[in-house]
C-alpha cells in the first residue's frame, strides 16, 4: 500500500516530472534525503518511473489507432500475451465489454498499418475478429492526468521547474536530438552528466540539447505509476456515437473531467475514445449516468472493462506494477 506521503510525492512529480530533489523536498516540506530515499524505494518496487512521452510526429508518421480485438473463448489471455509483444503495440490489456482484448497500436509508418491491422493481428492464434478506429486528435494525454492533492503555494514551488512546449516542427529533428529522445523515453529524470556520458558530447550541450527538446514539446516527461496503485482500482475505455455537430464540444468536455487519462476524437464507428479510472463502480456509474447525460448529442456508448493490463506506453506490467522487458 502506498502511503500519504507516497502520494503526495508522486502528485508533485505530476506537476513537475524533472524538478530537482531539493525543490521536490521544499515543495512537500521535508527534507531532501527523505525524498530521495521514497524516490528509490519506488522504483525498487517497480511501482513508479519517470519516462518520457515521444510527440506522435517524432515517433512516426501517421497517429495511433485503438483496436478492439474478438477471441475465441478462452484464448483473450494467450492472445493478449501475443499481442502485447508486438513492436508497435503501446498499450495491451484484456478486457470485458465491448471486446476480449484492447490495444492502442502506433505504426512507424502509414503504409504499414495495413498489414498490422489486416494480417498480423487477425493471424495471431486465438484471434476471431478485430475492429479500429483511427485517432485524429487528443484532447488530452495521460502525462495530465493528476492526482489533486497539493496547495496552490505547492504547486507554485514545483512550477518553477515545469518547461512548458511552444511546439516544433517534426522534420527539424536532429540527429542528436533523436537519439536524445530514445534515453528520455526511458528516463524522464535523465541528468546532463548521464546523456552526456551516453550520447558522447559534452556536459554543456547535452544540458542544451534537454532543454531544447522539452521546451520544443518533442518528448514530455511523465510520470508512470498503474492507476491501481493510487485507489483506482476500475478502468474502462469508453466509445461514444456522437453527432458531427457536438463531436469537438462533448470531447472537450470529456478532456476536463477527472477520470481522463486519454481522451481522443476518432475516425471509425465510434466519434470519440474516453479512457478513464474511476476508483469504483459507484464512481464509474455516477460518470455514465450523470455526468454523460447532460452532454448534446451522445447516440450510443460502447465499454470495455479493463481486466489485466499487461503493456502500457510499450513497458509491460505485472499485477500493478512494471514487469522487465520480454524479447
Amino acid at each position: 500500500m502506498l502511503t500519504e506521503p507516497d502520494l503526495d510525492l508522486i502528485a508533485a512529480l505530476q506537476i513537475a516530472p524533472r524538478a530537482s530533489v531539493a525543490t521536490l523536498a521544499e515543495a512537500l516540506d521535508v527534507s531532501a534525503s527523505t525524498v530521495g530515499r521514497r524516490l528509490v524505494r519506488l522504483e525498487e518496487q517497480r511501482i513508479l518511473r519517470v519516462i518520457g512521452q515521444v510527440e506522435w510526429t517524432a515517433r512516426a508518421r501517421g497517429n495511433p489507432r485503438h483496436v478492439w480485438v474478438t477471441t475465441e473463448p478462452g484464448a483473450s489471455g494467450s492472445a493478449a500475451q501475443a499481442l502485447a509483444r508486438f513492436p508497435e503495440v503501446q498499450l495491451a490489456a484484456e478486457t470485458a465489454g465491448r471486446s476480449d482484448v484492447y490495444l492502442a497500436v502506433h505504426v512507424p509508418d502509414r503504409a504499414e498499418a495495413r498489414e498490422l491491422l489486416a494480417e498480423r493481428i487477425p493471424g495471431v492464434p486465438g484471434v476471431a475478429g478485430t475492429h479500429s478506429e483511427l485517432v485524429l486528435r487528443a484532447l488530452t494525454r495521460a502525462d495530465s492526468w493528476r492526482l489533486h492533492r497539493l496547495s496552490e503555494d505547492q504547486q507554485k514551488i514545483l512550477s518553477r521547474e515545469q518547461v512548458v512546449p511552444d511546439g516544433f516542427d517534426a522534420d527539424d529533428v536532429g540527429p542528436d536530438e533523436r537519439r536524445l529522445i530514445g534515453l528520455l523515453a526511458g528516463n524522464g529524470r535523465i541528468t546532463a552528466a548521464e546523456a552526456g556520458r551516453s550520447l558522447d558530447l559534452s556536459q554543456s550541450t547535452a544540458y542544451r540539447l534537454i532543454q531544447s527538446t522539452l521546451r520544443r514539446g518533442i518528448v514530455r516527461p511523465r510520470v508512470e505509476v498503474e492507476p491501481a496503485q493510487l485507489g483506482y482500482e476500475l478502468e474502462a475505455v469508453i466509445a461514444l456515437t456522437i453527432t458531427p455537430g457536438a463531436i469537438q464540444a462533448v470531447a472537450g468536455e470529456l478532456a476536463r473531467h477527472p477520470s481522463a487519462r486519454y481522451v481522443s476524437i476518432v475516425a471509425g464507428t465510434a466519434s470519440v475514445i474516453h479512457q478513464g479510472v474511476f476508483r469504483n463502480e459507484d464512481e464509474m456509474a455516477d460518470f455514465l449516468t450523470r455526468d454523460l447525460a447532460p452532454l448534446p448529442g451522445i447516440t450510443a456508448l460502447q465499454v470495455s472493462v479493463v481486466l489485466r493490463m499487461l503493456r502500457r506506453y510499450w513497458l509491460y506490467r505485472e499485477d500493478g506494477r512494471f514487469a522487465p522487458d520480454r524479447p
